[in-house]
């Protein structure tokens, strides 16, 4: 019989991940000849996911080297800086350098090598988006690695691997969209796979998220954050009395329930004024403010700007940004 805390668990936890957010940057479909080597640029703000779906590789990132077979997957969780190599003795050459085949904005073929034997590797890089998902990402080792071909626990990721794999072998229409689909699941399926089998942490946002009291009321708070919740009520939903759970949230969390609630709904804030045109009364009214004046000056009070100084000062940048500009042609 499953244990009713663990399952109410693994469901904080299934919320925890719902609610991290990418927006899809770059996708590459790289077929590759020994000798290879490509250079990454570190991207701030990104996960990175390259995935072996034939022959293998090399991955080297902060200095540490790392073996990638066929069904190997590696997730690079703050966007670091690193090489894929056909060998650990390969040259390599940046990523902005190799011309590619740019099938559209986000969706790119690279075909590179010397002529020896093939590996092909779908590469995702996914920007991070929302106050929760960098909230995970700082408490993510930096690398996640997962071998999953043969790891009877792994069904569904071995199944999107395949899925994948057939997608890359042959360019079929509707390829790209099929891709880069299968490329945000098997990122929620490597940290689905991480969380499960890591050791939990005693304190933190994800050691949160396990507890079967708290995580309860933090999912709650995180689907219905525009509802005047109190403490009461969260206790309620924890099925703790109020004492209690107060006393442990703050444990896990480091900030009593109501303190961070009101800053989580500012940090959302801030993401959809930077992220949506959507109007600031709209956005304060989703965030659990009455007013658009008692929003504008908790938000200061909180970052230090206003709303909007936010939106004006906001990062303009999508897929296309990612590759240099290329340079203009010399006048004659």
């Amino acid at each position: 019989m499953v244990n009713p805390r663990t399952r109410v668990a693994a469901d904080s936890l299934g919320d925890g991940l719902q609610l991290l957010r990418f927006t899809g940057a770059l996708y590459c479909r790289a077929e590759l000849t020994a000798p290879w080597g490509v250079e990454f640029p570190a991207l701030e703000g990104f996960m990175m996911l390259p995935v072996v779906l034939a022959g293998r590789c090399v991955l080297e990132l902060d200095g540490e080297r790392h073996e990638l077979e066929a069904g190997s997957a590696a997730l690079i969780t703050r966007g670091a800086a690193h090489r894929l190599l056909s060998a650990a003795d390969a040259s390599s050459t940046p990523l902005f350098d190799i011309p590619v085949e740019q099938v559209s904005d986000t969706y790119e073929h690279m075909r590179i090598g010397g002529g020896g034997d093939r590996t092909l590797i779908a590469y995702a890089a996914l920007q991070v988006d929302g106050p929760l998902s960098a909230r995970m990402i700082e408490e993510l080792p930096g690398l996640i690695r997962i071998d999953s071909w043969d790891d009877g626990e792994a069904g569904a990721f071995q199944t999107v691997l395949r899925l994948l794999a057939r997608e890359a072998e042959s360019i079929q229409p509707g390829g790209e969209a099929v891709m880069t689909s299968l490329a945000d699941v098997l990122v929620v399926q490597v940290l689905r796979s991480w969380l499960r089998t890591s050791d939990p942490a005693a304190t933190g946002w994800l050691a949160a998220l396990r507890d079967p009291h708290v995580g309860r009321a933090l999912g709650r708070m995180h689907a219905r954050i525009d509802h005047d919740w109190t403490l009461v009520e969260l206790a309620q939903e924890a099925n703790m009395s109020r004492s209690a759970f107060a006393e442990r949230f703050t444990a896990l969390l480091g900030e009593p329930p109501m303190r961070y609630l009101a800053g989580w709904r500012l940090q959302q804030a801030r993401a959809e004024l930077a992220s949506t045109s959507d109007p600031i009364a709209s956005i304060s009214r989703r965030v659990g403010y009455s007013s658009e004046a008692s929003f504008s000056r908790a938000f200061k009070r909180h970052h230090g700007s206003t709303p909007g100084d936010v939106r004006r000062e906001a990062p303009r940048f999508g897929p296309a940004a990612l590759r240099p500009a290329p340079s203009p042609a010399p006048r004659s």
